[in-house]
């Protein structure tokens, strides 16, 4: 009993550990994306220049999460969050004093470390998760991609308040700096006190590959994760600017309306687990793909600021659950879970990361607010391959 107990309450600890790691990276990452357009203009920059820095934090990411899985089988997960705390943290400061200084060169370098920081920080934490949700037996992954939310929600209000009262993107940017660094070095000792003896085992998986990166449904899985991620990454990285540029709106009303589609997923996704369970994974996914469509239709279309923001709540909602969906059914069988997590997050931060400097480019030949119709080809994608998240039997 006493045993049981213990073990009992290391699990809850680690579950609140984890959510609010969630959480800081949700607040790190919109602190900078709802004030892109201020950093647009700071630096003089078009829609495309714009997309090369965004492509700078992808490109960093993008050399980081295949490793990702490697490192936390060597370190662990609490000690993979700590040290990407510091790389994000320390990019930061580096992107701010970049700013001040007008220095473009100055902030695609801090950009590309921000990115190898988030990289880290995303996959530790979703395996750190994928693990408490295995030892718990009940769907809280879209509990803790809500804590994501919830942090990016907070961050973008408080980039709509800060713009609004004048204050500037650096001295914002290094007091979120030292708050993150502070919480990645002290909530990660309350994660699971087994994460490097069994992730090891994943990230030998991983390494050597037939495991992981050659399973058919984890690579599926992943094909429609990154359909979603692509979805919720342009949300996150253009709403703002496709609203000033494309419905004339205010920097603060852009940020505003990107407030709103990261409150819409927050609200979904801790509503979420119990519509999970209730009416399938598969269901829930292919509604919230529709949803998304959608959403995103009446965003692009929309001639005005209401119905804009009507359309920005329901790509909000469609965005929610396909991510930390796609979370749990990697990890449904836990001998291979680290190594098919650190795989299915791997694509879909491809997609995260690098999809959105995509449209930038392509906003420069169509304007950023028609650009954001290029994503609905994933997803319909992503809609169509949804069956493979279907759980596997229990062995």
């Amino acid at each position: 009993m006493t045993t049981n107990t213990r073990s009992t309450t290391n699990v809850n600890a680690a579950a609140v550990a984890t959510f609010l790691i969630f959480g800081m990276n949700g607040l790190v990452f919109a602190s900078w994306a709802a004030r892109i357009p201020a950093v647009t203009e700071a630096l003089s920059l078009t829609s495309g220049q714009m997309g090369t820095l965004l492509l700078c934090t992808a490109v960093g990411s993008l050399l980081a999460l295949p490793s990702a899985g490697w490192v936390v089988g060597r370190i662990g997960t609490a000690n993979t969050v700590r040290v990407a705390g510091i790389v994000a943290g320390a990019a930061g400061a580096a992107i701010a004093f970049s700013l001040m200084a007008a220095s473009v060169p100055g902030t695609a370098v801090a950009l590309f470390f921000f990115g190898i920081g988030i990289g880290l920080w995303d996959v530790a934490q979703n395996i750190e998760g994928a693990d408490v949700e295995h030892r718990l037996k009940r769907t809280i992954m879209p509990q803790f991609h809500a804590a994501f939310s919830g942090g990016a929600f907070l961050g973008a209000l408080i980039g709509a308040g800060l713009s609004q009262l004048g204050v500037g993107l650096p001295e914002h940017l290094l007091v979120i700096a030292a708050i993150a660094v502070t919480l990645a070095l002290t909530v990660p000792k309350y994660f699971l006190p087994h994460e490097v003896e069994e992730i090891h085992d994943g990230g030998a998986a991983a390494e050597k590959g037939p495991t992981a990166w050659r399973d058919g449904r984890t690579l599926l899985i992943g094909v429609v994760v990154l359909g979603a991620t692509l979805t919720e990454g342009a949300g996150n990285d253009w709403i703002a600017k496709a609203a000033v540029d494309g419905l004339g709106a205010s920097e603060s009303t852009g940020a505003l309306l990107f407030a709103l589609f990261v409150l819409a997923m927050t609200v979904m996704r801790f509503l979420g687990g119990k519509a999970i369970d209730k009416f399938g994974r598969v269901n829930v996914l292919r509604a919230s793909m529709a949803a998304a469509a959608v959403g995103l239709a009446l965003f692009v279309f929309a001639g005005n600021v209401i119905l804009a923001g009507v359309g920005a709540a329901l790509w909000g909602i469609g965005a929610a659950l396909a991510f930390p969906m796609g979370m749990s059914a990697a990890a449904d069988d836990p001998k291979h879970a680290a190594a098919r997590v650190s795989v299915v997050s791997t694509i879909g931060y491809i997609a995260f990361l690098a999809g959105p400097p995509l449209l930038g480019y392509l906003g420069d030949h169509t304007g950023i607010h028609l650009a954001l119709l290029a994503i609905g080809a994933p997803i319909l994608l992503a809609l169509l391959l949804a069956g493979v998240a279907k759980p596997l039997p229990p062995k």
